[in-house]
């Protein structure tokens, strides 16, 4: 028999809504199995047996993140089964940035009030994303703050456990002068800078479904556009080709995270012109009048993942992310000095 309480119901907590969301995500988490699950949703722990064999000496490596201020547009708009895509990749994409496989991943949702089918949306997103980056949704938890925060909000968290062959690992170590920086094309804005394209917008339900011409698409569209999973393509270059360090372009953007991947006499020289600057960030700029540097500090402008990669085997890289359905380009290369980046 299924518990119930009158009184913490009265309190605000529905535990059968609870129950009810389980349910309803179930079919989306099956989808996400993969060689190595144990154990299902709805117990005290998730369980997973990796697979070492040849591996020399496995490194686990773990990510965590949140999808921020975007959630805003997403509540406003009333569209939540794209916003688990987000958490998601925020996760993943930091883990394979050191060439780790992610395993698994877990979720978190706090909300006002827990409404099954909006919960079951949101970790339908979350599944997505866990299939696209090849790793198991094998656990989470949704708690209810009634009082706390109104009913219809919510804020959405994520954990991953990644794996990687030490002798394997990726840390920029071995980068030189010559080596050449690969770009990945973003999807939009992703999931960082929302407070300042809030800010910016004023964002209200009415101005996010304004059709934009420079977009083509309403605001709402294109500010909820999914973050780009680069795992696989990612993982497809680094058997392709010989990649010393990998950035995720997040919150920061390109002055803060490209010089994470660097090495101490080093310097990542990008050249402006082949920054495909998406539409959305040449319309956030205008209205804002932001300056230019603000605008590469905040925001991947186009740019999802910075690769740096053997002169000699850049075209192999190239090619091995294009033919995994992105778009790569090459950025820049790597220069002597310790500036972290520079943008010519």
């Amino acid at each position: 028999m299924k518990s119930f309480s009158e009184s913490y119901k009265a309190a605000g907590v529905d535990v059968t809504a609870g129950y009810k969301a389980v349910e309803l995500m179930k079919e989306h988490v099956k989808k996400t199995a993969i060689p190595g699950v144990v154990s299902g949703i709805g117990g005290f722990g998730g369980l997973f047996a990796p697979d070492f064999s040849g591996m020399k000496k496995p490194v686990l490596v773990s990510g965590t993140d949140g999808v921020g201020t975007k959630l805003v547009a997403a509540m406003l708009m009333d569209k939540h089964d794209t916003i688990g895509i987000d958490c998601v990749a925020m996760c993943v994409n930091d883990v394979v940035c050191c060439g780790a496989k992610p395993l698994f991943f877990l979720d978190y949702i706090a909300c006002g009030k827990n409404v099954p089918e909006k919960i079951a949306s949101i970790v339908k997103g979350v599944a997505e994303g866990c299939v696209q980056s090849g790793c198991a949704l094998i656990g989470g938890e949704t708690a209810e703050h009634p009082g706390v925060m109104p009913d219809d909000e919510y804020d959405l968290a994520g954990f991953t456990v990644g794996m990687v062959d030490e002798e394997k690992i990726i840390d920029g170590s071995r980068m030189e002068p010559g080596d050449v920086l690969i770009g990945i094309a973003s999807s939009g804005i992703h999931s960082n800078g929302f407070s300042l394209v809030r800010k910016v917008f004023g964002l209200t339900r009415e101005k996010l479904e304004i059709y934009c011409e420079e977009l083509g698409q309403t605001l709402g569209e294109a500010l909820l556009t999914p973050t780009r999973l680069y795992v696989k393509p990612a993982l497809a270059a680094i058997a392709a080709a010989d990649v010393k360090a990998v950035s995720h372009i997040t919150g920061g953007g390109f002055y803060e995270n490209i010089p994470r991947m660097m090495r101490p006499g080093c310097t990542a020289k990008v050249e402006r012109a082949a920054v495909p600057v998406l539409p959305i960030f040449d319309l956030i700029q205008k209205t804002g009048n932001i300056p230019q540097r603000d605008m590469f500090n905040t925001f991947n402008m186009g740019v999802g993942m910075c690769m740096a990669v053997s002169k000699e085997t850049a075209d192999a890289a190239v090619r091995a992310l294009n033919s995994a359905g992105e778009r790569a380009f090459v950025l820049g290369e790597v220069t002597t000095g310790d500036e972290g980046v520079v943008i010519v």
